[in-house]
């Protein structure tokens, strides 16, 4: 009996100096386990006589439950004391800002919201979006828009073509977006007012060119259409993208196949330590070009000039962009950097509205 108390001091010794719980499950499979020493104990018991068994039973089994009462303090002792430990290493800083919700981590890109404000703008004038194919016949994209044989825009060195086809026709990038104008008219009676947004090809690179850039173009094909109506159109959607009150404009006559008379069109601006600012200033910038659409682009695409006329612009939206948030090289548009969209992009749920602010 001596031996039993020597040993039943002993594991209780080893089970409240257990530091952790692998320490204990150690203890206790000593003790407990198959092989055990209280185990081996309760396994003589087969060989005693009912009088020592009865006796001895007793004191091994009173034992065998101070172990496991004592085992399970310890374990709940030190499951506690582990938890304490976690939750201290784990403390927050509640006087750290408030992360920015997942939703809004990410920008958009600005040509993205450009092209978005754009849409808001024609979209409010009552212009509906065209959209056609980035890989174009030679046909829509140079025929029918009134570009003669020969012309420099046909010639490799500014146009990307396809390898000819049997026939020796030739399938090219697009180098505007003037083939969906044709594409419209020739899908659609008049009256007609689109305006055509898209990536355009063409062989050119340095700060100020990309050989894949975007334009949006508009067209309106009418009876009573006129310079008058483009004028006020162009001056509008000026005034609403650059958010200011007030423009000035200028058109000068210029010349493009697809129309006649051609312009092109000026804004009033001041530049300022190497700030545009529009709306203000004595200086100018060209910013787009534009005309009435032409008698044989019309004639081409199945309408009647005689009976209808229209008018027509286009702009490259990666310079009003750069030109509105202050971008200095068209190549940073297309590089991916993480870093410049952080800081030219916008918060996803900024959506633009003519009553909100565009890039409000």
């Amino acid at each position: 009996m001596s031996d039993l108390a020597t040993l039943e001091k002993s594991i209780l010794a080893q089970i409240a100096a257990a530091g952790d719980e692998p320490a204990l499950e150690a203890v206790r499979v000593a003790a407990l386990g198959k092989k055990g020493s209280i185990s081996a104990l309760l396994a003589t018991l087969g060989k005693m006589s009912p009088d020592e068994r009865k006796t001895q039973g007793a004191a091994i089994n009173l034992a065998k439950d101070k172990v496991t009462q004592a085992l399970g303090a310890r374990r709940e002792l030190l499951r506690s004391a582990a938890l304490d430990a976690r939750l201290a290493s784990e403390t927050v800083d509640v006087t750290l800002p408030v992360r920015d919700p997942v939703v809004e981590q990410g920008r958009v890109h600005p040509l993205s919201q450009v092209l978005d404000e754009l849409t808001t703008i024609f979209a409010d004038m009552g212009f509906s979006i065209a959209e056609g194919p980035d890989i174009e016949t030679d046909d829509y994209n140079f025929t029918r828009l009134n570009f003669p044989e020969g012309h420099p825009a046909r010639e490799m060195h500014d146009t990307f073509f396809f390898q000819p086809k049997p026939d020796g026709s030739r399938m090219l990038l697009r180098t505007h977006t003037s083939p969906v104008q044709v594409r419209t008219m020739l899908t659609q009676k008049p009256p007609i007012r689109v305006i055509c947004p898209g990536r355009t090809y063409r062989i050119d690179s340095d700060a100020t060119h990309t050989p894949q850039f975007h334009q949006v173009e508009g067209l309106v094909v009418d009876k009573g259409s006129h310079l008058g109506h483009l004028k006020w159109i162009l001056h509008e959607f000026c005034k609403a993208f650059f958010e200011v009150d007030h423009l000035n404009m200028r058109f000068r006559p210029s010349f493009f196949p697809f129309t006649e008379p051609s312009l092109e069109v000026d804004i009033q601006c001041r530049r300022d330590k190497g700030e545009i600012r529009f709306g203000e200033g004595e200086d100018w910038l060209e910013i787009l070009g534009c005309g009435m659409v032409h008698p044989n682009v019309l004639r081409a695409c199945g309408i009647d000039p005689d009976q209808y006329q229209g008018f027509a612009w286009g702009m490259g939206i990666d310079r009003i962009a750069m030109l509105k948030y202050g971008m200095s090289d068209l190549r940073q548009l297309f590089e991916s950097d993480v870093r410049w969209l952080s800081h030219y992009g916008f918060k996803p749920l900024d959506i633009p509205s003519l009553a909100g602010g565009l890039s409000s």
